[in-house]
């Protein structure tokens, strides 16, 4: 009977597991869309296109802001897909937590409170990635070659 209730157990803990895992990535490629498509429009909008959309702030600024966006964008999809540097994945994440609260006291000190929504649902989307692949979900990445393996093991051991 205890095998069965064992049994039962970790089978709930391994979908458990996977629905967190799916979430986790539904969560990353909506970032990454968002991200990128705001990103682009900032890098690609004329300068006095750019200028009128967003009056009293440096151009400098805007572009800048937008690259950071594209490399956020790259940042939380890239690294967990090919599993390579897959820690960049919670940093982006946690770049993108900044950069809307960033964003939310920004749009509170000019009485843009209807811009809020957008910004409190990306942050809680940002904090949820950046908390699960740091925490509960975190991705393992690739290891160079059966040395490094090697070596890596025979460091545990000591």
């Amino acid at each position: 009977m205890e095998s069965h209730s064992t049994s039962s157990t970790a089978s709930r803990t391994a979908a458990t597991g996977r629905g967190l895992g799916i979430a986790l990535w539904a969560a990353q490629i909506a970032l990454a869309i968002v991200f990128a498509l705001a990103g682009g429009m900032k890098v690609a909008t004329p300068a006095a296109e750019l200028a009128k959309m967003a009056p009293g702030f440096p151009l400098a600024l805007l572009r800048f802001i937008g690259i950071a966006e594209l490399a956020g964008a790259i940042g939380i999809i890239l690294p967990a897909l090919t599993r390579i540097a897959p820690v960049l994945t919670p940093l982006a994440s946690s770049g993108f937590v900044i950069v809307m609260a960033s964003a939310a006291v920004l749009h509170l000190v000019r009485g843009e409170f209807g811009e809020l929504v957008v910004v409190i649902v990306l942050g809680a989307l940002a904090s949820f990635v950046a908390w699960g692949r740091f925490k509960r979900a975190s991705i393992v990445g690739r290891e160079r070659d059966s040395s490094t393996r090697l070596h890596l093991e025979e460091g545990r051991q000591s």
